[in-house]
């Protein structure tokens, strides 16, 4: 037992040390992401050349952040079996792990270079299906824009397949730092050229970034011992088939997923000009936080679960599915709370500039306020899916979200057509089809195992009734400073007002929130604390 309880212990200290380190790495990748959309923002605002631009990305979005980012179907198949492959970390692979990598690589290549054919071209043909309420000068740009992006169909999977080896060898930084290099790819094309009237300079930008990316991560992966050599052994490979197992339903899952994006496009095209823009700007504000915390904590969480579960220790994946997820809603709250008083604020200031003007930077907030409310079920799905797949099953995320289409359309029918909530509508529904899928995926999951609900349910109302106290205390001096600080502040520089109120609003929201959960002794608030608290010390102990 006690030997359990130091494995335990030493384990925990791990995911919370690499959490961290993940943690820090994609804020910075978040930053210069955040960066890159402020400057989009400002050469193209929220227009007709934007909405081309974001409508034609969905599709090599789908390749580069759904199936071959972090958390996507290339990433964790391989991730799920090639943890069982390599016996030692430290040493080369063995030679049944660098063939079943090379055949793996080989049918990725090939099958996502016919898809790309056919996207190049039948793109006017898609665009015209995807947007059929939008103006022919809509679905004529948006279709020149996706044939300039559509080979990142190819280098999706790829990618994928080299973040998932690294991180089997337990390297989280250069996967979670690698998406920088897309970011500061659009950032340099806008800034020299100044940008154009077609968004050409913005799309050919973002190819030529994902293919950077790519090539960054190949050195550290021949290091390792993975060397490039096409293989076409597909039949009768038992690897390849259990990778196949997992990665036909968990790309099926990530395309329903995208399906629902298209759900919303679809309705999007009959909204005003720009909505599809905002949708995509605050969904990316939405992704600024939440990616941050998911990514932080799942990454490190997913090989564990999957050696977990080849050891049979179901004690050790109730044990750390709890710590997890419950980490991950405790900080949920705060960033609700946030949204809901400070959104509007915080996007004047990043956004507001150029062609961005005050009526665009309304239509982001709306959609993020009822996207805001995602986030509970958002972080409880992304972390019942990796147990899902660490027991090798992708299907049943993917019957899960398939049964949703239907749920997303009438949804998308009653709020944006019927109720008449325009944007505001389209991200409502998102919010509740997420938590259908979780509630649905948290109910499934006990025909593979118990998790112990209790207690992150007892934990989880402790945090709801800190949050919503929280809440109405800060909604109320929010109100008191919108009354007494704007008139003194009427001849200072633009945005103090903006600056004040977040930084006053977001220190009171932390403090409260803290102290609240601290008082009802919720374990995952003395436990954050206590570390924070022993690093600020190590921080001093060093400065001295």
């Amino acid at each position: 037992m006690q030997t359990n309880s130091a494995s335990n212990s030493n384990n925990t200290t791990t995911i919370l040390k690499a959490a961290w380190l993940i943690a820090v790495v994609t804020v910075v990748s978040k930053l210069v992401g955040f960066l890159r959309d402020i400057i989009i923002a400002n050469y193209y605002g929220a227009t007709t050349v934007s909405d081309a631009y974001f409508y034609a990305y969905q599709i090599p979005a789908l390749a580069v952040i759904l199936l071959g980012g972090i958390g996507g179907p290339f990433h964790s198949a391989t991730v799920a079996v090639f943890t069982k492959l390599i016996p030692n970390l430290k040493e080369k692979p063995p030679e049944v792990a660098e063939k079943l990598f090379n055949t793996f690589l080989t049918a990725s290549f090939i099958f996502f270079t016919v898809l790309t054919i056919i996207f190049f071209v039948f793109s006017n043909q898609i665009m015209s299906l995807i947007i059929s309420d939008g103006s022919p000068e809509l679905v004529s740009l948006a279709s020149t824009h996706l044939r300039i992006m559509c080979p990142s169909l190819i280098v999706g999977g790829l990618i994928g397949i080299y973040y998932g080896i690294l991180i089997s060898y337990k390297e989280f930084i250069l996967p979670s730092l690698s998406p920088i290099i897309v970011s500061v790819v659009i950032i340099g094309a806008l800034l020299f050229t100044g940008g154009d009237k077609t968004g050409v300079v913005l799309a050919t930008a973002t190819i030529v970034g994902a293919c950077c990316q790519l090539l960054l991560q190949m050195p550290r992966v021949r290091q390792l011992g993975f060397k490039i050599r096409p293989n076409l052994d597909f039949v009768n490979n038992t690897n390849f088939n259990n990778i196949l197992e997992l990665l036909f339903p968990a790309i099926l899952s990530s395309t329903i997923g995208q399906v629902h994006i298209y759900i919303d496009m679809f309705f999007a095209s009959c909204l005003e000009e720009g909505a599809w823009t905002a949708i995509g700007f605050a969904n990316r504000v939405f992704q600024f936080p939440v990616g941050i915390l998911v990514t932080a904590f799942l990454v490190p969480l997913f090989p564990l679960f999957s050696r977990l579960v080849g050891e049979k220790d179901f004690d050790g994946i109730r044990t750390y599915f709890n710590k997890g997820v419950g980490v991950l809603l405790f900080a949920s709250f705060p960033i609700i709370i946030g949204i809901l008083l400070l959104g509007q604020d915080g996007i004047r200031i990043v956004f507001e500039r150029g062609a961005f003007n005050d009526n665009a930077t309304f239509m982001v907030t709306q959609a993020l306020w009822f996207l805001s409310f995602s986030i509970l079920p958002y972080v409880f799905r992304d972390s019942i899916t990796r147990v899902y797949y660490s027991f090798n099953d992708s299907a049943t995320p993917f019957i899960v979200a398939f049964s949703s289409i239907v749920l997303k359309v009438f949804l998308n029918l009653l709020l944006v057509k019927k109720l008449a909530l325009g944007i505001g509508g389209i991200t409502l529904s998102t919010s509740l089809v997420t938590l259908f899928n979780a509630v649905v995926l948290g109910i499934l999951i006990s025909k593979k195992i118990k998790l112990d609900y209790k207690n992150l349910f007892i934990n989880f109302l402790k945090m709801m009734f800190a949050g919503a106290i929280t809440f109405i205390i800060c909604y109320f001096i929010a109100g008191l400073m919108e009354i007494q600080v704007l008139d003194l502040l009427s001849s200072a520089p633009k945005y103090s007002y903006e600056f004040i109120k977040i930084f006053v609003i977001g220190i009171l929201c932390i403090s409260i929130y803290t102290g609240l959960n601290l008082a009802l002794k919720m374990e995952y608030a003395s436990e954050l604390t206590k570390r924070v608290v022993e690093r600020f010390k190590k921080w001093l102990i060093q400065k001295k």
